[in-house]
């Protein structure tokens, strides 16, 4: 047995990377560069790059599972297909798929992985969380650092807000269960928040005034093309759209919802050198 992290690198990856170490389960991590940091082995790994594609399976012939982190693409899957094929041919047979609370087994861009995955007789998991904390660390630090303020679209939207170590633990739990689940599971914290309510906890915590500034679709999705293609721009501002309709909020007692142990304020206490001005 051996397990393939694709997006190995990442912040779910890195942390289902830890767990499966600790518990001596051989792995293996992909990334862009072909690298990854001590003790990890990594091959280079793209999803645009087909040809990358062999690379694991000639760096490891004992791998029977793999963890799929999609690539930020507004249709992951005519990448994910082709590559799912070959895993499979080479003797891959558990998968764990990342998609996301809003993508549904039937909806496009995430949906249509997990409907293949659960169409082609694999054993297969589908883990969908919702918002990271950690994204407030990542996606957002430099604009809460350098402007005291972030943006977003949800209005007075709440969100389950979800840990990553969370969904490392879920992930790693379906992939060394005995048996697959072969099932989706909502991947949700313990507590809800507005983006008003984080901003006045990094205010509180932080010792200055962090603004929630709400703005329009149409300049989120401006600012999102800065960095994305415009496909997933617009992806994006529709589940913040979502989230504004209390798509979320909704989450909290689904049956289908694992509730992790990461709370947000823990998580800022934590890491607040993060949000400190040069």
């Amino acid at each position: 047995m051996a397990v393939l992290l694709t997006g190995g690198t990442g912040q779910t990856g890195l942390a289902l990377a830890r767990l499966l170490h600790a518990a001596n389960y051989p792995l293996l991590i992909t990334s862009r560069r072909g690298v990854a940091p001590e003790p990890y082995k990594a091959v280079k790994f793209e999803w645009a790059d087909h040809s990358t594609f062999e690379n694991p399976f000639k760096a490891d012939a004992h791998i029977d599972r793999a963890y799929l982190v999609p690539p930020s693409d507004a249709d992951p899957y005519e990448h994910m297909k082709p590559f799912i094929d070959l895993a499979v041919s080479k003797g891959v047979k558990r998968f764990v798929f990342v998609s996301a609370s809003q993508a549904e087994k039937d909806s496009p861009i995430y949906g249509k992985v997990h409907e293949y995955l659960a169409d082609i007789g694999v054993e297969y998991t589908i883990l969908r969380p919702t918002w990271f904390i950690e994204n407030l660390g990542t996606f957002d630090v430099h604009i809460i650092r350098g402007h005291d303020e972030f943006t977003s679209v949800t209005g007075k939207g709440r969100i389950p807000l979800v840990g990553v170590e969370d969904i490392a633990k879920a992930a790693f739990d379906a992939l060394v269960a005995e048996r697959s689940p072969n099932t989706d599971y909502i991947l949700i914290g313990p507590e809800l928040w507005s983006y008003d309510e984080v901003a006045d906890l990094l205010a509180e915590v932080l010792g200055r005034k962090i603004t929630h500034r709400q703005i329009t679709n149409e300049e989120q999705i401006a600012r999102f093309k800065f960095w994305m293609s415009e496909d997933h721009a617009i992806m994006l501002n529709g589940g913040e759209q979502r989230v504004a309709a209390g798509s979320e909020e909704a989450l909290v007692g689904h049956p289908k919802a694992i509730v992790g142990k990461a709370k947000l304020r823990d998580y800022v206490e934590a890491n607040k050198h993060l949000w400190i001005k040069a």
